[in-house]
C-alpha cells in the first residue's frame, strides 16, 4: 500500500501529533529521492526501530554548488513511492519548496571545525552548510525521536551528528553500513548516470580502498599508500582524485597509520560523475 505523499507541513504535523498522543515513537530518514537499496536498507532499519516512519524527499538546492549537477540530479518521485510500498511507511514527505525555504528565509546553520574544514569541505563550498539546515528543519519538522543515515557519506553522518547535539535537537542518529552492488561500487543515485562500461570502471575505486586498507592494517607508510592508489586509479580511468584519505574515524584528523579507530574515505571522478566512498580500517599491530 502506497503511504500518502504530503507537500505541506500543517499536513505532516496534524499526523505526527496524533501519533505523539498514541504514544507512537518515529522515525526519519531523509533522501533526497531516487531510492535504491540502500536507501530501503534505512528503511528497514527505521521500521525495526520506531512505530511510525517518515521518508522525506526534497532535492535541496543549498546542498549544491555546483548548478549543473542540482539540475541533472535524477527526480523519481512516482518511482520512489512505489518502491516505499513495500516497505510500510507511514508518510513520505516531498515539501513543496516554500515549506523548507520560505519568502525571506535568511538563516543557515554551519557546523565549524575539524569535521568541516577538511575533504568535502574545502571542494564544495557551503555543501555542508545546505546539509545541516535543510536537515536541522526536517528534524523539527518531524519531531522524529530516531533518524537514519547511511555511512557512505561518512563526513555528512558526523556533521549532522555534530549539528543535533550542538543544538540540543532530541533526536538519535543512526548511522547504518553502506550498501554495494556486487562489484562493491557502493550505491549512490549517481550510479543512475553510470554507463554499463563506466559501473565496471567505478568499482576500481573499492578495490584500490580496500588494497590500500589493508596496507595500512599491516603498518605500511599512508603516503607510499595514497600514491599507489592514485596511481591505479588513473590507470583504471578515473580523472581527478580529489582526496584519498586516511583519517580518524571521531575527529576526521589525518593519520600516518591507524593506530586509533579510523577509516579510509576518498572521493574521485569518472568522467563527469563524481564518486564518494570510504571504508573503515583495521587498526595496525603496532
Amino acid at each position: 500500500m502506497t503511504a500518502p505523499i504530503l507537500r505541506r507541513l500543517d499536513g505532516l504535523r496534524t499526523r505526527t501529533a496524533a501519533w505523539r498522543r498514541a504514544g507512537e515513537t518515529i522515525a526519519v530518514v531523509p533522501t533526497m529521492g531516487a531510492l535504491h537499496a540502500g536507501h530501503l536498507s534505512l528503511v528497514e532499519a527505521a521500521k525495526a526501530a520506531c512505530d511510525r516512519v517518515i521518508v522525506t524527499i526534497f532535492v535541496n538546492p543549498k546542498q549544491f554548488n555546483n548548478a549543473e549537477d542540482l539540475a541533472n540530479y535524477p527526480r523519481t518521485e512516482h518511482e520512489d513511492a512505489a518502491k516505499l510500498a513495500p516497505y510500510g511507511v507511514d508518510a513520505i514527505y516531498v515539501p513543496d519548496p516554500d515549506q523548507i525555504y520560505p519568502d525571506g528565509f535568511a538563516s543557515t546553520v554551519a557546523v565549524t571545525g575539524s569535521i568541516t574544514d577538511v575533504m568535502e569541505g574545502p571542494f564544495r563550498p557551503g555543501h555542508f552548510e545546505g546539509v545541516a539546515t535543510v536537515v536541522a528543519k526536517l528534524f523539527l519538522q518531524t519531531s522524529a525521536d530516531k533518524a537514519f543515515f547511511g555511512q557512505k557519506d561518512y563526513q555528512q553522518l558526523m556533521v549532522v551528528t555534530r549539528m543535533a547535539r550542538d543544538l540540543d535537537i532530541p533526536i538519535e542518529v543512526v548511522g547504518c553500513p553502506t550498501v554495494r552492488e556486487a562489484s562493491g561500487l557502493a550505491m549512490s543515485s549517481r550510479n543512475l548516470r553510470l554507463s554499463e562500461a563506466a559501473l565496471t570502471q567505478a568499482a576500481v575505486l573499492y578495490a584500490t580502498m580496500q588494497t590500500a586498507a589493508t596496507g595500512a592494517a599491516q603498518g605500511e607508510p599512508w603516503s607510499a599508500l595514497e600514491a599507489e592508489a592514485r596511481r591505479a586509479l588513473a590507470a583504471a580511468g578515473f580523472g581527478e582524485v580529489e582526496y584519498f584519505d586516511l583519517r580518524c574515524a571521531e575527529s576526521l584528523k589525518a593519520l600516518d597509520y591507524p593506530d586509533r579507530p579510523a577509516r579510509l574515505l576518498a572521493a574521485a571522478w569518472l568522467g563527469d560523475i563524481r564518486l564518494i566512498d570510504n571504508i573503515e580500517v583495521a587498526q595496525v599491530q603496532r
